[in-house]
Formats: structure tokens, C-alpha cells, sequence
């Protein structure tokens, strides 16, 4: 029986060749070489059309976090369906204006928006800017002044909710570095509702990634009602309510909601707490892209051991830091499997780091030339490569149906140092 992938549907074993959509990956390894990211068209569309579907009929905004995964190509994909974008940098919204996105379906998140950023966002016309600080609302209003702009603002809200997923990933608790405090929040609302050139739409919170349960958004859905309530009272009224994203995937045995659940219990909510008429934004980025893609990676020897197995590959933890950096499991199947006896390996790469690995004490049948796949490599995963120890990155390809489109050449180690110059 050949190995399941716990991932989109777009990936399935056909004739003991792991295949994505109509493509089989083996001869992508072959033809591209490796190590290799492939993502599904069709895994993206489906993932972003489950949200919204399940926001059909209410005024809505879904913002693709595009720290996730920044490739033009999944940017264009989803501008295409009419995504809106997270970005928590100016060069990300380079990256979605680049690729066709709106940007006037821009938010742009993060702790340290630097002044040319701001006044480069404010003259896209971006949708809004998710404060985080009294003083990044003052270097807005003051850079939207000097342009004559009014600047469309939203208080992202640090709500001290525990979203219960690895310290890493948790942004909601009052001693992580992100949004306004919880006791905060009604004092900056006055002050940004009174300053000259700042337009208040909205409070909104994030509370972390790979969240597995519904309860954690709901507690902080509450909070948040609670203050547009206490807002309300003050004749300040707001427009639209961000829910953030965060919710997680399946890599090996998590069993997180379905986005109609999910979306199905939070409109609740806030229909049930009078907030009905308010504009809904969600920022989901791993969700969206994650078991869209996969790592692919050849074997380049096999190094028994008395206490270890090694399967050395040649990828590393500059092109999937996951599982050094967070101690993540992703999931690793061969894609053309073998009728051999299957040993346990850890599955490691060339880079001179003991952190190198990319899966430990997997039960697998390997000969050195065999082609893995990483799974669950969609989010994450190439956006935090690195050229460590001078290593070209891997190339990207996006696969429609039977039509494999190269959407990253692989770079050269020339080009790495490209920019740099010897002494004279």
C-alpha cells in the first residue's frame, strides 16, 4: 500500500508514483532537479474558496497573510479570486502590487512599520494600517499630514488569550511583542479618533498560528466586542472587526476545525452580540497554502550507525527550517516507494549544523537516488530559506492539472554573491 500524504487531495499515488494534480513528481525531480518546492493551483483556490464560501453573504474582506508563502505566483493566484492581503512589510506590498493584487485590500500588520513604509503604503492607497503602538499612530498621522492623505487605521489588540500552540507561534498573550494592550486599547482609540488625518475603521486581534481549536477565538472575539461596546457608548463607532488568522493544518495527527466551522462559529458570535452589520477580516495564510505544497528532495547516501540511522538528502534546514527552528513533524514519503524491509531514519541534510534535520526516526524502505516528499511544505517553508553556507535556494514550481509552470528559477551561487566586492 503506498504511503498516505496528510495533505490536499491534490496529492495522490497513481500507479506507486506520488503525483501532483495530474503531474507525476518524479519526473518533475528530473526535470528541475532538486531540492524542489511544488505547489497545486487548485489546492490554493480550494483552501481560499472554503473561506469564502463560508463568509458568502456578509460583508467580508479575506486577507491572505503573505508571510506565509510570497511567491508571485500564489500572490496571483489568489488576486485572481479577488484576495485581499496581510503584509507586515514594504517589500511585501511590492510583492502583491507586482502580482496584480488591490491595494485597497492591503492591511498592513507588524510592530515596526518604518517611516518610508508608511508613506509608501499611503501613497498605494492601501485598505489599512493594524497599529500596534501609541507611537507608530503618531508617526502615521504625522507622515499622512504631510502628504494630505487621511490615513484608514484599525488598533490590533493584544487580548492576553492563549491560543495554545508552540511559544514561537503565540502573538495573543501580553507578553508577546504584537498589538496594543489589552487596558490600552480604549485610551488610543480617543486618541486616534481625534487626530487630524487618521480615519479609526476597526479593532482586530491575532492571537497566533497553528491554532487547533475553535475556543481560543471566541474568548477573543469577546474581548473584542467588549471594547466596541465601551466604544460605542463614547459615540465612537467602528466599521469592521479583524478575527486575524492563525488557523492550523494537519502535519501529522492535529485535528483542527473546518474553516466553515470555524468562520460558521465566530459569525455566531457576533451576531448574537449585535455586531452583525460590521465588515469581517480574516488574515489566513498557512491555512491557505500549507498542504498546497511540497519539498522534494533526493537521497544522496545512507549512514548506518549503532544508535542511529542517517538518511543524508540534499535539502537542508536553510530550505525548511521548521523543524530545527520550532521542532515541527512534517511528514516524509517516498515518492516512488519501494518493496524493501523499511529501517528508522533521521532524515538530515549537507548543511554543518547538528540542528540540520528535517525528520527524525521515520520507518522508511530507501535506496541513495530516491526522491522524497516532504509534506505540509506550502507555509513557511521557502519564505524562510536562507543561503547558508552559501547554498543556492531551491526553484518553485506551480503545477495547474498537467502543466508544470516554473515559477522560481533555482539560484546560482553566483548570483549569491552577486552584490559583493572584494577589497581593492
Amino acid at each position: 500500500m503506498s504511503p498516505a500524504l496528510p495533505a490536499s487531495e491534490e496529492f495522490s499515488y497513481r500507479n506507486h508514483r506520488l503525483h501532483c494534480e495530474d503531474v507525476a513528481l518524479d519526473e518533475l525531480a528530473t526535470r528541475f532537479g532538486t531540492p524542489l518546492y511544488v505547489y497545486s493551483r487548485h489546492a490554493i483556490e480550494a483552501a481560499y474558496n472554503a473561506y469564502a464560501s463560508a463568509l458568502d453573504g456578509r460583508p467580508a474582506l479575506i486577507c491572505y497573510a503573505v508571510k506565509a508563502n510570497s511567491n508571485l505566483a500564489v500572490l496571483d493566484v489568489l488576486a485572481r479570486l479577488g484576495a485581499g492581503f496581510d503584509i507586515v512589510s514594504g517589500g511585501e506590498l511590492a510583492r502583491v502590487l507586482a502580482a496584480g493584487g488591490d491595494a485597497n485590500k492591503v492591511v498592513f500588520s507588524g510592530v515596526g512599520k518604518s517611516e518610508a513604509e508608511i508613506v509608501t503604503a499611503l501613497k498605494a492607497g492601501i485598505a489599512c494600517f493594524n497599529v500596534e503602538s501609541n507611537s507608530e499612530l503618531d508617526r502615521i498621522d504625522a507622515a499622512a499630514q504631510k502628504l494630505n492623505l487621511r490615513a484608514r487605521v484599525s488598533l490590533r489588540v493584544n487580548p492576553d488569550i492563549d491560543a495554545r500552540t508552540h511559544p514561537h507561534i503565540s502573538t495573543g498573550l501580553k507578553n508577546n511583542k504584537f498589538g496594543v494592550a489589552y487596558a490600552d486599547t480604549l485610551a488610543l482609540c480617543r486618541r486616534a479618533a481625534a487626530k487630524p488625518a487618521i480615519d479609526l475603521l476597526g479593532l482586530g486581534c491575532h492571537i497566533g498560528s497553528q491554532i487547533t481549536e475553535i475556543a481560543p477565538y471566541i474568548e477573543a472575539v469577546d474581548r473584542i466586542i467588549d471594547l466596541i461596546d465601551a466604544l460605542v457608548r463614547e459615540k465612537i463607532e467602528l466599521r469592521h472587526i479583524d478575527l486575524g488568522g492563525g488557523l492550523g493544518i494537519r502535519y501529522r495527527d492535529e485535528l483542527p476545525p473546518l474553516v466553515s466551522d470555524l468562520v460558521s462559529a465566530l459569525l455566531a458570535r457576533l451576531d448574537a452580540r449585535g455586531q452583525r452589520d460590521k465588515t469581517v477580516v480574516v488574515e489566513p495564510g498557512r491555512s491557505i497554502v500549507g498542504n498546497a505544497g511540497v519539498l522534494l528532495t533526493r537521497v544522496e547516501y545512507l549512514k548506518p550507525g549503532d544508535s542511529k540511522n542517517f538518511a543524508i538528502v540534499d535539502a537542508a534546514m536553510n530550505d525548511l527550517i521548521r523543524p530545527a527552528m520550532y521542532d515541527a513533524w512534517m511528514n516524509v514519503v517516498p515518492v516512488v516507494p519501494r518493496s524493501l524491509e523499511r529501517r528508522v531514519y533521521d532524515i538530515v541534510g549537507p548543511v554543518c549544523e547538528s540542528a540540520d534535520w528535517l525528520a527524525r526516526d521515520r520507518a522508511l524502505a530507501l535506496e541513495p537516488g530516491d526522491i522524497l516528499a516532504i509534506a505540509g511544505a506550502g507555509a513557511y517553508s521557502m519564505a524562510m530559506s536562507s543561503n547558508y553556507n552559501a547554498r543556492p535556494r531551491p526553484a518553485e514550481v506551480m503545477i495547474d492539472r498537467t502543466h508544470a509552470h516554473c515559477v522560481r528559477s533555482r539560484e546560482t551561487v553566483e548570483e549569491l554573491f552577486a552584490t559583493e566586492s572584494c577589497l581593492p
